[in-house]
């Protein structure tokens, strides 16, 4: 895939999707979880991100419920953002591979 790697808070919304449909709040929680608390998206910042994933055609709504008096929807991983997460999942992998080579025998690629 030539594209360029995905934004880490992209990267990180789409894997709290992974296993399971959330909510907003939910989903900003399981991201905490997933950093050990590195990365605590700010709601214009979590919000912004979701809709360009939904535009983007990578989560989709699946049902929005009313709590406590407030609308709130239910985000699930679209099949075109599993294959994304899939595909960004392996270039990473790639990547921390090459590191480890390249640490393990001081070895670079030729220019």
């Amino acid at each position: 895939m030539s594209e360029r790697g995905m934004q880490e808070l992209a990267l990180l919304l789409l894997t709290a999707l992974a296993n399971a449909p959330r909510h907003g709040y939910a989903i900003a929680q399981e991201v905490k979880t997933i950093t050990d608390g590195r990365v605590a998206p700010r709601t214009g910042a979590l919000y912004g991100a979701l809709d360009r994933l939904l535009a983007e055609g990578l989560i989709q709504v699946e049902r929005e419920e009313v709590m406590g008096g407030r609308a709130r929807r239910v985000f699930a991983l679209a099949p075109a953002g599993r294959e994304r997460l899939e595909a960004e999942a392996e270039r990473l992998a790639a990547t921390v591979r090459e590191v480890r080579r390249r640490l393990a025998d001081g070895t670079t690629a030729p220019a």
